[in-house]
């Protein structure tokens, strides 16, 4: 066979060996944001070796890391040891408007190097490793052993929360609406949003008292904000403030059982002709179906949770009584999912 003829084989190996790789570029992406390499590119190209000054490290290894992440499109070699910004190392750095930073910081936390080694336990049981592992669930375990990786997990539902918060609120509709009721709103970022565009509107934060505890400071007492905002700590898998909207952003991400008593604790409690919506991802339906799939099998993994398709959801939905009255698509990868009593 000719060369050209063994191209299609060639080319199919190097893919799957570049996937297989996929560790290593998690580890080159993490060294590159923990050294804060993003941050001391500005807008034209520096030496390795200038780079390397200013970070204290090495300058021949700075350079083989740069050039390595620079096949991914992760920086650029414009001349020989020489490197610049592009599209994606931008939004690598901490003052970009777009930063993903501690998102990235997260996928890469040191529990996960731990964690997912285990993934075919996890398939074979469909049960969580992470307890047997770490001997405590999730949660308790960044609250007590890992503050790093808490702080970590905080800024980068944070820095989610207002790239998407805006789009949201887009294409919520809250005419009509007296109090919203925020369901696990972590910071309050998204309440914060809807309050800031709407000035008749009250609204609740509610999550648990460690998170609320760090709320938003618009939304506290002495805040910009307070007089239209509440901050309560609480666990809704136990019970839900009542209201005349509930919002559930990211939330339904655990175990099916924890799952359907939040949603009936929240159709417990809202207000005659009052309004429940999801704000979440959908497996099948979404815009990043690598990345959706990807944080389906770590939910599986850390907690048993999981990202939900639209026929898992309505399983869900009707075993706490609800049924889906409407789905809108954000500018995000989220959706607006509209849900009511059955039958209302």
């Amino acid at each position: 066979m000719s060369a050209s003829e063994y191209a299609p084989e060639l080319a199919t190996a190097a893919r799957v060996k570049e996937l297989a790789m996929g560790l290593w570029v998690s580890a080159m992406m993490m060294t590159a944001v923990r050294l804060r390499v993003p941050d001391e590119i500005g807008d034209k190209p520096v030496s390795a070796e200038e780079l390397a000054s200013r970070l204290e490290v090495d300058p021949a290894a700075l350079a083989r890391l740069l050039r390595a992440l620079g096949t991914h499109g992760v920086f650029k070699e414009t001349d020989d040891d020489v490197f610049a910004h592009t599209d994606l190392s931008r939004v690598l750095r901490e003052d970009d408007v777009n930063s993903v930073r501690y998102q990235v910081l997260w996928t890469v936390a040191p529990w996960t190097w731990q964690t997912w080694p285990h993934l075919e336990t996890a398939v074979r049981t469909g049960e969580r490793v992470f307890p047997d592992l770490y001997g405590k669930e999730f949660f308790p375990y960044l609250a007590e052993d890992a503050p790093e990786s808490a702080e970590i997990f905080n800024r980068a539902m944070t820095q989610s929360s207002g790239f998407t918060s805006a789009m949201v609120a887009d294409v919520l509709d809250v005419r009509g609406v007296r109090e919203v009721v925020d369901v696990g709103g972590g910071r309050g970022h998204l309440l914060r949003t809807l309050l800031e565009r709407n000035a008749w509107l009250a609204g609740v934060l509610y999550d648990l008292p460690g998170v609320v505890a760090t709320a938003d400071p618009a939304l506290r007492t002495g805040g910009e904000l307070a007089d239209r905002a509440r901050v309560v700590g609480g666990d809704c898998v136990e019970r839900v403030p009542p209201g005349d909207l509930h919002i559930l952003k990211n939330l339904l991400e655990w175990d099916d059982d924890r799952t359907v008593a939040t949603l009936r604790n929240v159709a417990d409690v809202v207000h005659p002709g009052g309004r429940i919506v999801l704000v979440q991802n959908l497996v099948d339906d979404s815009p990043e179906p690598k990345v959706t799939t990807g944080m389906d099998l770590m939910l599986l993994l850390n907690v048993g949770g999981k990202k939900h398709t639209r026929r898992h959801l309505t399983e869900l939905l009707t075993r706490a009584g609800l049924e889906v009255v409407d789905v809108r698509p954000t500018a995000s990868s989220l959706f607006i999912i509209e849900v009511a009593p059955i039958g209302v």
